[in-house]
């Protein structure tokens, strides 16, 4: 199994194919099985590289989960790619695996290429409510992983019972529920916001909202990323929260159909 060795220890990470690097970033909390329902088509195309962020999945625990934070996720994902001297890069990323990517354009764009971001986090305007529930999940009294992810993933498609079954044992252990609470408690602070930087993005970008997603709705958050990135392309799919393992055959003709659009491939 290829890891790579960062500085809170090993990181996981599967690839097949050839051609452009395509990076997949899961959310939280998550692992890179996630996205398995469109690995094997996107690999007749690409490089595809599916990581596991620290703490999740194959990757080392790390040694104080609770301290954790979306910027140790960033400061991955930079040591990840510098490791492997990956070339300009496509990245998928889900929620906070989006978040992190965003950054990373806004950042560093000559590392990207071009990006879908899948139901991304950091574009919830924030008021007491908003607050108040990051402030819940980031506690004891949080909505368990198992419970939550029913709530968010609408159909129950092979992949998303392999989200289920992994988010009710191997993402409930206590080091990860830690970890899980962590980075909640990190997304109602200022350096997850995206909005007033996201504009800064000039790679080609695709944007994917759940019409049925209760944690980052179509509604609010979609509207908000299609006015802070009008040149992304925008579209609500009828799922929730995981599109690639909802709606796995829909997410990935819209995804080639942007990759070649846009001279990804």
């Amino acid at each position: 199994m290829p890891y790579v060795t960062l500085s809170k220890g090993r990181v996981h990470y599967s690839e097949s194919g050839q051609g452009v690097p395509l990076v997949l970033l899961h959310a939280n909390p998550g692992d890179s099985r996630d996205f398995e329902a469109i690995v094997p088509s996107l690999a007749q195309s690409h490089r595809v590289l599916a990581l596991d962020w620290p703490g999740y999945g194959l990757s080392d625990p790390l040694a104080d989960p609770g301290a954790a934070s979306v910027a140790d996720f960033r400061e991955a994902l930079r040591a990840f790619i510098a490791a492997l001297s990956l070339p300009p890069s496509v990245f998928i990323g889900n929620s906070i695996g989006a978040n992190v990517a965003a950054r990373l354009a806004i950042e560093s764009p000559q590392q990207v290429r071009g990006l879908v971001l899948v139901s991304p986090g950091g574009f919830t305007p924030h008021n007491t409510a908003t607050r108040l529930f990051c402030r819940l999940q980031g506690g004891r009294f949080s909505i368990p992983p198992w419970l939550f992810a029913r709530l968010y993933l609408k159909h129950r498609t092979p992949p998303v019972r392999s989200m289920l079954e992994r988010a009710a044992t191997l993402q409930a252990t206590p080091d990860r529920l830690a970890l899980n609470r962590a980075m909640w408690r990190s997304f109602a602070h200022a350096e997850t916001d995206l909005r007033p930087s996201a504009a800064r993005i000039d790679a080609p970008t695709a944007l994917f909202f759940g019409q049925h997603d209760p944690v980052i709705p179509a509604h609010r958050d979609g509207q908000v990323a299609a006015h802070c990135m009008p040149f992304a392309q925008y579209a609500v799919l009828p799922c929730g929260h995981a599109p690639f393992a909802e709606l796995p055959d829909v997410f990935l003709a819209r995804v080639q159909r942007f990759l070649a659009a846009n001279g990804l491939t």
